[in-house]
């Protein structure tokens, strides 16, 4: 069974992940608040659908 159909949305995952860890940590004032950037770089792209979702009204 061949899955090509996926490695394009890693990518663009990927690169989102590190641009915006990149982004958070930049703009971080502790240790603390650039670790909950990571976090936050990791679950952004979930964050993003649901509000647009809810934007939508869907």
């Amino acid at each position: 069974m061949r899955n090509s159909g996926s490695a394009p949305a890693g990518v663009v995952y990927g690169l989102g992940f590190i641009g915006s860890a990149v982004y958070f940590i930049s703009h971080a004032t502790t240790f603390w608040i650039g670790m909950f950037g990571v976090l936050k770089a990791i679950v952004w792209p979930a964050i993003l659908v649901y509000e647009t979702f809810k934007f939508l009204g869907l």
